[in-house]
């Protein structure tokens, strides 16, 4: 997938990478600006960045209020994702403008943090993953001992959460997942990555999680054959049987509700 970067055992979402080492560019390139004008722009760099990314997060959770306001404490998890980068742009913008006044260090300041919102906006673009054919998927199991074959979703759009016991952001995760899976009318499957049944089971029901969703990719085949090796990982596949978003790590309720309404625009 092409917004996932590998890193020996290490996996990154590439959007977030380049979020990060753009919001470090903003800090340096203000602060140098501020050497070579004459202005200790530091502290304001620093300001601005925390006003910035209190903006993006605030804008966005204010446009998902009713998915956020299910689980308010989610509202701080900014490592699900979640923003509205425009919102932190204007913010920071302003805040520059008042602590540094109408002078060319406030206009340097400005243009450079416009550039830095161009790499963001031509970055994010390119690495936009294009729908791409699901490989084919193995035949699951399901905690009943049943099977899901996969001509079973043809034809539909659905959801794969992969998953296991033992990733942390995965048991935080799951609750939702399982809540949202039992009301959705794009099907969500809670595909877990080479556990034995009984293990599965066992977690499910010390942590009260329903296993209707649930189920079994014994061998973790379907892992392998995406490329990743993260875990959770979701994918989003159209009923084209393309998969047209893929988001690594812990998924937001917002993010999930957002991405599944896409799925059934198309």
């Amino acid at each position: 997938m092409t917004n996932i970067v590998q890193l020996g055992p290490l996996t990154f979402a590439a959007d977030r990478l380049l979020a990060i080492a753009l919001l470090l560019a903003f800090t340096f390139t203000v602060g140098k600006i501020g050497e070579r004008t004459g202005r200790d722009t530091t502290r304001v760099a620093t300001w601005a960045l925390i006003a910035g990314i209190m903006a993006a997060r605030l804008v966005y959770v204010a446009s998902h209020w009713e998915a956020f306001s299910q689980d308010w404490l989610s509202i701080f998890a900014l490592w699900q994702g979640g923003i509205n980068a425009w919102a932190g742009i204007v913010a920071a913008a302003v805040v520059l403008l008042a602590r540094l006044g109408l002078n060319r260090t406030s206009g340097f300041s400005i243009s450079a943090l416009a550039v830095l919102a161009l790499v963001w906006a031509g970055g994010t673009a390119l690495l936009s993953s294009s729908p791409q054919t699901l490989p084919a998927m193995p035949v699951l199991a399901t905690l009943d001992g049943g099977r899901v074959e996969p001509k079973s979703l043809t034809g539909r759009p659905y959801v794969i959460n992969l998953w296991a016991t033992w990733c942390p952001p995965c048991r935080r995760e799951l609750p939702m997942l399982a809540e949202v899976a039992a009301n959705s009318e794009v099907p969500i499957l809670l595909v877990n990555q080479a556990e034995p049944a009984a293990q599965v089971q066992r977690y499910l029901n010390e942590a009260g999680i329903s296993g209707d969703a649930v189920a079994l990719d014994q061998d973790g085949a379907l892992m392998r054959s995406i490329g990743g090796g993260a875990l959770p990982t979701t994918l989003f596949i159209s009923a084209r049987g393309l998969v047209v978003e893929t988001h690594l790590g812990e998924i937001s309720r917002a993010a999930l509700l957002d991405q599944i309404a896409q799925l059934k625009k198309e």
